[in-house]
């Protein structure tokens, strides 16, 4: 089993990119430009190596080699845009690493892209790379050509040898649980469980009582074995269930439009262990959209773009307005959920914005609330 930090150390250690692994400050698959150029990366390492596994880290300052981190990112179905527009698509696996020197909302990506032996290259055009492009690398460098290509193996022992070197043992998972449980003060009641005496798997979360209900918000479940970050929530209630195989997660999103307001259930998360040590995650989405009164929220949609052209204007919000401003997020949300016109753009509109206010509550609730539109469309799609 390998210890994932350990992993990236050791491909750090590397320094620059080369043939078998890259690193990127950051990567953005909202836009054709930014899936294209992740396309090709993952083209490129996946040809250059058709007999190990390749890597990209991401969150990492390319020149001084620094962790910086990034957003927890649990998007499920990175691996359909690999199998939409690659010929031979590699199996990927997007994980979230927890570092004890990033703060505990940040981590480091790990990309593991797994050999299949045979060209890939690009099905359709996407951005300004056209149908056939296959790319490799030769060095740190992504090569391009439209001809035939040779798959050559080079990287597989020293793949290896860092694979090995990054092996889990006892020493490392004890660690790692004194040091989630350090990072975890007394009020997030941090735990932990060991499935089929070999997954040691911690979790932590504010605990809240409503009705006969118990949710847990802030969340953070972490598999200590490999240092991996299973979920991370900044503000979705969660209800918590296990048995002797398998870790439930349920998600809950509290919607408020004035005196209307519920949990809603946004996507159930199945974690089953094997007796092989190995695991499965099985993710279904639950949600299904309120509809709320039409007039009421053309209301509240105008509300909170006066409040968005005050910030752009920089003129100071009444008291009512700012109330307005914590909600902006979710309200936009909630209308576009309900199909109200330009309210997603708006949303989206919003991000600098509310990125730059000295408290980050709505910022923190943006996120959140992109988080959730993501999912809706992914599974409306």
């Amino acid at each position: 089993m390998i210890n994932k930090r350990l992993l990236i150390k050791n491909l750090l250690a590397h320094n620059d990119e080369n043939s078998f692994y890259d690193k990127k400050q950051k990567i953005s698959l909202d836009t054709k430009e930014g899936k294209a150029k992740f396309l090709k990366h993952v083209c490129a390492l996946s040809n250059s190596n058709p007999e190990n596994n390749s890597y990209i880290v991401i969150g990492v300052e390319d020149q001084l080699n620094k962790i910086e981190g990034v957003d927890f990112f649990d998007d499920s179905k990175i691996q359909n845009l690999i199998n939409s527009y690659l010929e031979n698509p590699p199996k990927i696996q997007y994980e979230n690493i927890p570092f004890p020197s990033l703060p505990r909302y940040k981590v480091i990506g790990l990309v593991t892209i797994h050999p299949i032996n045979k060209v890939t290259y690009l099905k359709k055009h996407i951005w300004k790379y056209v149908r056939g492009r296959i790319f490799y690398r030769r060095g740190s460098n992504s090569m391009s050509t439209l001809g035939k290509f040779e798959l050559k193996s080079t990287n597989k022992e020293v793949v290896e040898s860092i694979e090995k070197n990054a092996s889990n043992n006892i020493e490392l998972t004890l660690d790692g649980v004194f040091d989630f449980f350090e990072r975890h003060k007394e009020a997030y009641n941090p735990t932990y469980k060991v499935f089929n005496e070999q997954s040691v798997l911690c979790w932590a979360g504010e605990k809240k009582v409503v009705g006969d209900k118990v949710f847990y918000s802030r969340v953070d479940i972490e598999l200590i074995n490999e240092q991996v970050r299973l979920f991370y929530s900044a503000l979705d209630e969660v209800k918590i269930e296990y048995n002797k195989q398998s870790f439930i997660i349920t998600e809950y999103v509290f919607l408020r439009i004035n005196d209307e307001f519920d949990f809603y259930p946004l996507e159930k998360t199945v974690i089953y262990f094997k007796e092989n040590g190995k695991h499965d995650i099985v993710t279904e989405l639950l949600f299904k959209p309120p509809q709320f009164n039409k007039k009421e929220l053309y209301q509240i949609f105008n509300n909170c773009n006066t409040v968005l052209s005050n910030l752009k204007k920089k003129l100071p919000l009444n008291a009512q307005q700012k109330n307005d401003l914590i909600e902006l997020p979710t309200n936009y949300m909630i209308c576009a959920l309900n199909e109200i016109p330009k309210a997603y753009s708006k949303l989206k509109e919003s991000k600098t914005y509310l990125k730059k206010l000295e408290d980050k509550t709505s910022y923190i609730r943006y996120k959140e609330a992109i988080r959730v539109l993501r999912k809706v469309n992914f599974s409306a799609n």
